[in-house]
C-alpha cells in the first residue's frame, strides 16, 4: 500500500508544499477570524501533523490572528495556505482550496457553527459543532 502524497500551493506558484499521509480530519470553519482571513463565508481546512508537510521552495509568510494563533500565506499573491495555534501543538490547518486536488479530501463536520452567516446553508448531512469539536 502506498503512503497518500497531496500537493498545493498559491495562486501565483512562489508556495508550493507536498503533505504526506491522511488528514487528521478535514472540516468547514464558519468563524468570524477564518471568513475576514480568507474574504469568503466559511473555509475548508485539513488538519496534519507538521512534521506531514512540507513547503518545497518558499515558506508562508505568517500573521498572528490572534494572541494563540498565526495565518499563513504568499507574501505575493496573498492566497491563504495554513494556520497553526498554541491550542493544537504540532499540528497545521492546510486550506483544502489551495490543494492542486481539492476535490480528493472532503471535509466530515463544521465547526464554529454558531458563528455561521444566517444566509449560507450548505445541504450536507455531516455533523455541526457551536464552536471546536471535542478532541479525540
Amino acid at each position: 500500500m502506498t503512503e497518500q502524497i497531496r500537493d498545493g500551493g498559491c495562486q501565483c506558484g512562489a508556495i508550493r508544499y507536498r503533505i504526506t499521509g491522511e488528514a487528521a480530519f478535514a472540516a468547514v470553519c464558519h468563524c468570524a477570524m477564518c471568513r475576514r482571513a480568507h474574504a469568503a463565508p466559511s473555509v475548508a481546512w485539513a488538519m496534519f501533523e507538521e512534521s506531514q508537510v512540507r513547503f518545497l521552495a518558499d515558506r508562508p509568510k505568517t500573521y498572528a490572528s490572534s494572541a494563540e494563533a498565526r495565518r499563513g500565506f504568499c507574501p505575493i499573491c496573498g492566497t491563504q495556505i495554513c494556520f497553526t495555534a498554541s491550542f493544537i501543538p504540532g499540528l497545521i490547518d492546510i486550506a483544502i482550496g489551495s490543494l492542486d486536488q481539492p476535490e480528493t479530501l472532503s471535509p466530515t463536520l463544521h465547526y464554529w457553527d454558531s458563528r455561521r452567516l444566517p444566509w449560507v446553508h450548505i445541504g450536507d448531512d455531516w455533523p455541526r459543532f457551536p464552536e471546536l469539536p471535542p478532541a479525540g
